[in-house]
């Protein structure tokens, strides 16, 4: 939950240079707290709906990685980059963000009935 305007950002540097983020890490994504962050349907969704790439993608250079990757020649090895990716409303407006929209349990019953040959699986909500 967003407590002040850089809040997230600063959730995803500290993630990204903790051990367990830091070590080989590329991608940090950061989410509101209505997204699961252990679904990636939900973070994929909150991606494409909340990640504007020039205000919310920061590239972090020379950080911690592993003598194992492949990506990073030789000469560089133990260093690489990781990308922060702000997937969150906007603090500054996050009260005035869209409302997420999504179908009552009683459209979402009568959709799955008559389409669930051709759905796959089910519908998420937000």
């Amino acid at each position: 939950e967003q407590k002040y305007a850089g809040h997230a950002k600063q959730a995803a540097v500290v993630a990204s240079q903790c051990h367990g983020g830091a070590y080989s890490g590329r991608y940090v994504i950061v989410v509101d707290d209505d997204i699961d962050p252990t679904n990636i349907d939900d973070v994929l969704w909150a991606l494409r709906t909340r990640c504007d790439p020039e205000h919310s993608i920061d590239i972090l250079r020379r950080c911690w990685s592993t003598n194992l990757d492949p990506i990073i020649p030789v000469s560089r090895k133990g260093l690489n980059s990781r990308a922060i990716i702000e997937a969150t409303r906007p603090y500054e407006w996050i009260n005035d963000f869209p409302p997420v929209v999504a179908p009552s349990p009683a459209l979402e019953r009568q959709v799955m009935e008559k389409w669930s040959h051709v759905i796959q699986g089910k519908i998420t909500k937000r």
